[in-house]
């Protein structure tokens, strides 16, 4: 199982913490996507997790899904979360064999975004 380059917002999803600071605004929706693939000969079950943490390494979001790829199938799945509050917050993506089983299929996806105000 592999996971791919993904985004948030069109923004580059990397192993490595970006150095880069994503901005966004409150109240606007950010979709965190990661592209993952099956490159196995084997359907795979995966479980997709977001978490997204505030600078107190604080989980203020955490959400997933779950599913299953067929040999050499792709899927880009997606998940939204909403600041509701300005900040600068670490994302982490995860692909998971399920929400019960931890073991990791692939390395864990971050990123860091600022969130602020929208000026009226």
């Amino acid at each position: 199982m592999m996971i791919g380059l993904g985004n948030a917002f069109a923004d580059p999803v990397t192993t490595e913490a970006s150095s880069e600071i994503k901005t966004h605004f409150v109240d606007e929706q950010i979709m965190i996507v990661a592209d993952i693939s099956n490159n196995q000969d084997i359907q795979q079950n995966f479980a997709y997790i977001t978490q997204v943490s505030n600078a107190n390494n604080v989980v203020i979001s955490l959400s997933w899904l779950t599913g299953s790829l067929s040999p050499n199938q792709s899927f880009s799945p997606a998940q939204s979360w909403i600041p509701k509050e300005s900040g600068t917050y670490h994302i982490q993506v995860f692909v998971w064999e399920s929400i019960d089983n931890p073991d990791a299929l692939s390395p864990p996806l971050s990123m860091t975004v600022s969130v602020v105000d929208m000026q009226s």
